[in-house]
């Protein structure tokens, strides 16, 4: 637990050349059931499905969701959302931890600044502090992130074999794929195995930490709030989330061998040493380019930067791996708000708090930006989750079903998160 003074900004690195075979070991390790590290595979209950941040409906407090891939907590781990507060977007200067630990008899203690709060796994009002500034949930809970795994795959593999054909991909990464190409990836992702696009996670209720805190708690460096999660234990971090997809979707390993080292590296690594990450990320970030067929059109992508450099602001922007809300909002509609608010001059989403509610269509959201500059470029069939989650009432995702419908198995758990 601590609430101190600790600079922190985006820092800008030098890319490096984009070639061919980035491009398809991204699509090659997306295909395959090997996501995440040999540590975080381990013990699934160290391993983070997703991060979510919103502001309350009053304005007053702010709202955390942590998914854990297994159905239940370990005793040996802390389990953390860092908040850091700042001015101006891109900077923080104070950030705020709000860390769980369980023991082996389901008790759990919850600490953020000097605020306590104590009680047991599964309550169904959760437990608070003693003056009510921090209340936690702690127990199963129905997965918010809603994603066509099987479409998204199948969309992968129609490019890895345009590009294992010959495609030409150009200094960036950029591959030309044809308009039948595109129109083949673009079906794909909106299909299940040749039908309507399903919801691969529908009925999986992963342990679930659920917090609403005062924002007097966590805002001490200014309204831009800036969040990320971890699990650690005595010997260190184990996994780490921030935005959706990020980890998994753009470190683009040239091999599995140099995959699982640089997958290491990124899970114990945090927001302030991201800069080694940012090359990787530029790889991927081309290919993404090309899904749609139009060069350029990425969302902040550079067309008159020097060869191998046109990816490289929003690569430097993933890489720092947090979630950004506007805590002076309590309006919140879309991922990515703040930043495009920042970065794109978008006035229309400047009253909004951005974050990541249970609601959000991240996927298509994220993947829309990295592929044509917008919110809605593309679809993969799935819009909203199977079951009903509330942005206004504690604790917010919907109740898990009494008996698991998708038990913490290898395969179910490495398919989790694509």
């Amino acid at each position: 637990m601590r609430n101190t003074p600790r600079p922190h900004a985006f820092v800008p690195a030098l890319a490096i050349g984009i070639g061919l075979l980035g491009a398809v070991s991204t699509l090659e390790s997306r295909a395959s059931d090997h996501l995440d590290t040999p540590t975080v595979e381990a013990d699934a209950r160290a391993d983070i499905g997703d991060i979510y941040a919103w502001t309350s409906v009053d304005g007053r407090r702010l709202n955390l969701a942590m998914t854990i891939v297994g159905h239940t907590f370990s005793d040996s781990l802390a389990y953390t959302f860092h908040v850091g507060s700042g001015k101006e977007f891109g900077r923080t200067s104070v950030e705020t931890d709000i860390t769980c630990r369980f023991n082996a008899s389901h008790a759990v203690t919850c600490e953020a600044g000097n605020e306590r709060a104590e009680g047991w796994m599964d309550a169904p009002d959760g437990f608070s502090s003693s003056d009510g500034r921090l209340k936690v949930f702690a127990g199963r809970r129905d997965d918010p992130f809603f994603n066509n795994v099987r479409g998204s795959r199948a969309a992968f593999d129609v490019a890895a074999n345009a590009l294992k054909r010959g495609v030409n991909v150009d200094a960036d990464g950029f591959p030309s794929f044809d308009v039948k190409t595109v129109q083949a990836i673009k079906w794909q992702w909106r299909q299940t195995d040749g039908g309507p696009g399903k919801n691969f996670l529908a009925g999986w209720t992963p342990a679930s930490i659920v917090v609403t805190v005062d924002l007097h708690v966590v805002a001490g460096g200014g309204p831009l709030l800036a969040v990320w999660g971890e699990t650690a234990s005595a010997h260190g971090r184990i996994d780490r989330a921030g935005r959706p997809l990020t980890g998994n979707a753009l470190l683009s390993p040239l091999d599995e061998a140099r995959g699982t080292r640089l997958k290491e590296r990124y899970n114990r690594a945090e927001p302030a040493t991201s800069r080694q990450f940012i090359a990787d990320i530029q790889r991927s970030l081309g290919l993404y380019d090309g899904y749609d067929g139009v060069r350029g059109n990425q969302w902040l992508a550079d067309m008159g930067a020097a060869p191998g450099m046109r990816y490289l602001r929003l690569a430097t922007l993933l890489a720092d791996d947090r979630l950004w809300v506007n805590s002076a909002s309590a309006t919140c509609t879309s991922l990515f708000a703040v930043e495009l608010t920042h970065l794109s001059a978008r006035t229309d989403l400047a009253g909004d708090c951005g974050g990541r509610t249970p609601n959000y269509d991240a996927s298509n959201i994220y993947r829309s930006l990295l592929a044509s500059g917008n919110v809605d470029g593309i679809d993969d069939g799935v819009h909203h989750d199977d079951r009903v989650h509330s942005t206004a009432t504690f604790p917010f995702l919907a109740a898990a079903d009494t008996v698991p419908a998708a038990p913490a198995s290898t395969s179910k758990a490495n398919d989790y998160r694509e």
